[in-house]
C-alpha cells in the first residue's frame, strides 16, 4: 500500500514538493517508486539549472522501465541528492526521505495547482482502476 504525507504538494506525474521556506524538495512519491519496482538509476541535473513547472528534469530508470520526471514548480537548482547517484535504490527504501533536487522556488503560486495528500490518494486509486 503506498503512503501519502500531509503537508507535501503532488503532481499528476507522481512528483512531489515538500516546502521549507523558499525551497522545495522534489522527488518521485511512494506510489511512483512503487509502480517502477527496483530504481537502478536517477538522472539529476545539475546545480544552478534553471527548472520550469511540467518541463523534464531528470529520469529514474528501474528494472523494469525508465519514467521522465517532471518538476511541479519552477526554480533554480540548488542541490542534488548526491546519495542517489551511488545507491539509486534509496528511493525504494523511502522515496519521500530520499528526495531527488532541491531548488529555490521562483513562483510559489504554482504550489496552488497541485494536489494535497487527499486529493492524491484519490488521483492514485482512480488512475489504477
Amino acid at each position: 500500500m503506498a503512503k501519502f504525507i500531509d503537508g507535501l504538494y503532488y503532481s499528476e506525474s507522481h512528483e512531489f514538493v515538500k516546502v521549507e521556506g523558499d525551497f522545495g524538495y522534489i522527488g518521485i512519491t511512494d506510489y511512483a517508486q512503487n509502480a517502477l519496482g527496483n530504481v537502478v538509476y536517477v538522472d539529476m541535473p545539475e546545480v544552478d539549472d534553471e527548472v520550469e513547472a511540467g518541463e523534464d528534469f531528470g529520469a529514474v530508470e528501474s528494472v523494469k522501465a525508465a519514467s521522465d520526471l517532471k518538476t511541479p514548480v519552477s526554480g533554480t537548482v540548488v542541490e542534488v541528492n548526491e546519495a542517489l547517484e551511488d545507491t539509486p535504490e534509496l528511493v525504494n527504501k523511502d522515496a519521500f526521505a530520499n528526495w531527488i533536487i532541491k531548488v529555490e522556488l521562483s513562483d510559489k503560486t504554482e504550489l496552488d495547482s497541485l494536489m494535497d495528500a487527499k486529493a492524491y490518494e484519490e488521483f492514485c486509486k482512480n488512475e489504477s482502476h
